[in-house]
């Protein structure tokens, strides 16, 4: 398979190893050197760029006939906006805010802990969340927490998330940048007497990496959108 990588960072390079390594062939790596590109020479592309880059890249792959897999966080604004491109060129189209395997088992952890918890939620416990990255990311918080967020309203009486402070009727997500971080994410439920906390901790980029180039393999040569859980069977 002929891949495209959009963004050549740390990621970038840990997908070039991975795919390389189960026989894929890297025929573009695309920087912010670099302005233009002809798209079409990959059967999928892989964007792991920066959130000002992202949408140009999407769109670039939806036109050129490319199907993306698309990792980067802090543009999704205008995520229906691709979503209706994508539809619209009968593209292919994966988006995650996380695409370690572990992680996306983890969302469907906390969906039903948060299904479980919602009856005494505000009575008897609260819960928030917490984020760690390395300080060159970018965005706060993750697009991890706030899909982890997402999955705790969706499941209980909470209305929304805010960062840092929040009200009663909201999850506070903490976000923090210490050193070189792959990443850490926590749900905890407090209580007077007790608290519950799920966790996941990504001890390398590897894992990121690997889900990555797994989702592109099973997106090549199909068209729509799709995510983790059609790639899983979740």
């Amino acid at each position: 398979m002929k891949i495209a990588l959009l963004g050549y960072g740390r990621m970038g390079k840990a997908i070039e190893k991975i795919a390389i390594e189960r026989g894929h062939e890297i025929v573009l790596k695309v920087d912010e050197t670099v302005k233009s590109y002809d798209i079409s020479i990959a059967d999928v592309a892989i964007d792991f760029s920066i959130p000002t880059a992202a949408v140009g890249n999407l769109t670039n792959c939806f036109k050129g006939g490319t199907p993306v897999v698309s990792g980067t966080t802090g543009w999704l604004n205008q995520y229906d906006e691709m979503v209706d491109l994508c539809n619209q060129n009968k593209g292919g189209f994966i988006y995650a805010s996380n695409f370690s395997l572990g992680v996306n088992l983890f969302f469907e952890v906390n969906k039903k802990v948060a299904q479980l918890m919602n009856p005494m939620l505000n009575d008897s416990y609260s819960v928030t969340s917490e984020e760690i990255h390395h300080t060159k990311k970018l965005d706060a918080p993750s697009g991890t927490a706030i899909t982890l967020a997402e999955g705790v309203i969706e499941n209980t009486n909470l209305k929304g998330w805010k960062l840092y402070e929040s009200d009663n009727d909201e999850l506070t997500i903490t976000a923090k940048r210490i050193g070189d971080v792959p990443g850490t994410h926590s749900i905890t439920y407090h209580s007077e007497v007790d608290e519950i906390e799920i966790k996941h901790t990504a001890y390398n980029r590897s894992g990121f990496a690997l889900g990555a180039v797994v989702a592109a393999e099973w997106l090549a040569g199909k068209s729509g959108v799709y995510s983790m859980k059609d790639v899983l069977g979740l």
